[in-house]
């Protein structure tokens, strides 16, 4: 049977057991991207959160239909369109090839469904319909209409009152401010498709309603994305999936906090504070995004400024420090001995260890605390590395890190930290950062291959100028018996 968990409904505003649908199977729906630009960092916030939850629930044995759709329809991608001459359902289609580049180089597992909004126009009208022969619907000059008035519920999942709501402006044939347009009448340079009520193309609300509805059902387990799509978009799916199946539309509403700007604002293209994932991907490894995203509570704000994926790499490379460290360890003696032989650091570490996996998954299972969760694990990282500088660490304790290395492998696999190997990490680490600091791999070498023969010459002075010339570019230098070695800072560069 899956391992049980609880989970924060934004409807309830309360923390519930999860109870499904159907037993075992977990149905999960996700607001994808409106693809009219590349995916940035704000975006990729939801995407890792949603892609870590799915990983975990299915490493609790749960069976899970996971679905993340593309609006390829949409007001922003018809401008864009219009502004670089291009159609606009093929402009679409380019960035959705952006798009699973940039989640693929994000280390993201692609989701069960990717409905678009193009291939779902039938599903979109036969639900508008259904909506205007029940009444909660009316067209107008080709435009249909959603009658808010006509569910009583309307304002249950953001607290929004249907009298207070006023439209921005007034609309020819809109009966009443908070009423929402379910398809759109035909525009010049809009794209379109033939409809029982003229030519014309879906709004925006609607179009979630119908791919949840084609790939999940008329219930949905759990219906995730960004805070700022509680109102308008997700009130209103809420409003046309009931009324248009007589069925609650989701029983578990999970909500993502937003990435916003040391200054306080929230990160968008209208704002011009975007950085784009590609770019962020340019200078630092994958993981140090995800580890960054997954440091906080998924419901939490999250700041972003410079020193944001600096500091997630810096802590990204003391996990891989510490399993680094875990892996030199040998000795085959009986753990007792090894704690006999090398203390309490040897005791705390085996302790940790034996006891992640059960702290971990009661974080993940309350609310998927991925904070908590990451403090176990930096924890026990940190017990790790301290064992490592007793002398004897390297020959005797591999018994008592054994558990601490099962602990790295599970956090692998149930959040996508440490998945990759050290030397992979470090060698990803220097090719983006040099890149990031503007600094060429063969200039490195070549300083060190002249610090080599100065030390060799005994200029001892230019030896020093070297070393000092190469920690101004945030490269450390480890001289050993056998020679000499580097590795990248873990810090932003100068």
């Amino acid at each position: 049977m899956p391992a049980p968990f609880r989970i924060y409904n934004t409807l309830s505003r309360t923390i519930e057991d999860f109870a499904p649908v159907k037993d075992g199977h977990v149905g999960i729906y996700v607001c994808g991207m409106t693809v009219y630009d590349h995916i940035h960092v704000g975006h990729a916030r939801a995407m890792v959160v949603f892609d870590a939850f799915v990983r975990y629930l299915r490493h609790r044995e749960w069976d899970v239909t996971f679905v993340r759709n593309f609006t390829d329809v949409d007001d922003k991608i018809i401008k864009r369109a219009n502004e670089v001459g291009k159609d606009p359902v093929a402009l679409a289609g380019e960035f959705i090839g952006h798009f699973h580049d940039d989640v693929g180089a994000l280390g993201l597992a692609n989701p069960d469904h990717e409905p678009k909004v193009s291939e779902t126009i039938d599903g979109i009208q036969a639900m508008i319909g259904n909506l205007v022969n029940s009444g909660h619907a009316y067209e107008q000059d080709g435009t249909v209409w959603y009658s808010v008035e006509s569910f009583p519920e309307y304002g249950k999942l953001s607290g929004q009152k249907v009298e207070e709501l006023r439209s921005p402006d007034e609309v020819p044939g809109k009966r009443a401010p908070a009423d929402f347009a379910l398809w759109k009448a035909v525009k010049p340079g809009e794209p379109a498709w033939d409809s029982p009520w003229g030519p014309g193309r879906p709004g925006w609300h609607i179009e979630c309603s119908a791919m949840s509805l084609g790939d999940i059902g008329e219930t949905l387990d759990i219906h995730g994305g960004g805070l700022d799509l509680v109102f308008p978009h997700h009130e209103n799916e809420i409003a046309q999936s009931e009324a248009a199946n007589g069925k609650k539309y989701v029983n578990y509403w999970m909500h993502n906090g937003l990435l916003t700007m040391t200054s306080g604002q929230k990160m968008g293209k209208s704002l011009g504070n975007v950085i784009n994932v590609r770019d962020a991907l340019s200078q630092f490894p994958a993981e140090s995004l995800r580890l960054y995203y997954l440091q906080s509570h998924y419901r939490s704000p999250l700041p972003w400024g410079p020193e944001a994926l600096p500091e997630a790499l810096a802590m990204l490379g003391r996990l891989y420090e510490a399993r680094e460290n875990a892996e030199a360890m040998g000795g085959s003696e009986p753990v007792e001995q090894v704690i006999s032989g090398l203390g309490e650091d040897a005791k705390k570490v085996f302790e940790l260890g034996q006891g992640f996996t059960s702290r971990m998954y009661g974080a993940l299972d309350s609310d998927f605390s991925t904070a908590q969760a990451l403090g176990y694990l930096f924890e026990l990282a940190r017990a790790v590395n301290r064992l490592a500088n007793h002398k004897k660490a390297k020959k005797r304790g591999g018994p008592v890190v054994a558990p601490a290395l099962a602990a790295f492998a599970s956090v692998a696999e149930t959040l996508g930290l440490m998945a990759m190997s050290s030397a992979d990490f470090m060698a990803e680490v220097k090719e983006k950062r040099l890149a990031a600091m503007g600094v060429s791999h063969d200039a490195v070498e070549q300083l060190l291959t002249d610090r080599r023969q100065a030390r060799a010459d005994k200029d001892w002075g230019r030896a020093d100028e070297i070393r000092n010339q190469l920690d101004e570019m945030n490269i450390v230098v480890m001289d050993r018996a056998d020679g000499s070695d580097w590795k990248v800072r873990l810090v932003a560069a100068n």
